[in-house]
């Protein structure tokens, strides 16, 4: 849930261009994006958890992560629907939250038929965005950054399958469907 508050403060800092917000105004628009897609998820999560509809906050089972993740996908799409229409940043700003709501979507469909790693999904997902930035950048700001994604993504993928949460197969296909929307869709929408 943290990806996008990441994301956002990543190209912030190195590439603020591509967000065409003013330097002053970050800030807010950082505090917004942190309600907006790691707070209000997160109180989701502990509303679920106190009601009962979950038994842990882990959520061990298929089963008990669909009604939770298709709420926090509806969130996610809500908050684009208000970055595009109410709260307009810039295009560029509203395309990245575009493409982050897309990944949380698809890792909710995929949970309905799949109990999909979201944790690599997100990660990588992450790093199939900030990848094809590096060649966009005419020098190498984002080059550290990458390599410090990329060895995070190896070890979320490593704890994953060391907490027995998922199997090989279940994280394989997080990463694959993660890096291939995130690359895709900075190809598409930039």
């Amino acid at each position: 849930m943290l990806l996008t508050t990441y994301l956002v403060s990543l190209l912030g800092f190195y590439f603020p261009s591509l967000l065409m917000i003013a330097p002053e105004d970050f800030k807010i628009i950082l505090a917004f994006v942190f309600c907006f897609t790691f707070l209000l998820p997160a109180v989701n999560i502990l509303v679920f958890r106190l009601f009962g509809t979950i038994s842990s906050y882990t959520l061990d089972t298929r089963r008990e992560r669909i009604v939770p993740v298709l709420a926090i996908s509806l969130i996610y799409v809500v908050t684009s629907f208000l970055f595009y229409n109410k709260l307009r940043f810039s295009s560029n700003f509203n395309h990245l939250i575009l493409l982050v709501t897309v990944l949380v979507v698809v890792s909710s469909l995929l949970t309905l038929f799949y109990k999909v790693s979201i944790h690599s999904l997100g990660v990588w997902g992450g790093i199939g965005i900030i990848l094809p930035l590096n060649k966009a950048l005419e020098q190498s700001y984002l080059l550290w950054p990458t390599a410090i994604a990329l060895v995070i993504a190896g070890l979320v993928m490593s704890s994953r399958l060391y907490l027995n949460s998922h199997t090989p197969r279940q994280v394989l296909v997080g990463s694959l469907v993660g890096f291939s929307i995130g690359f895709l869709g900075i190809i598409f929408l930039f």
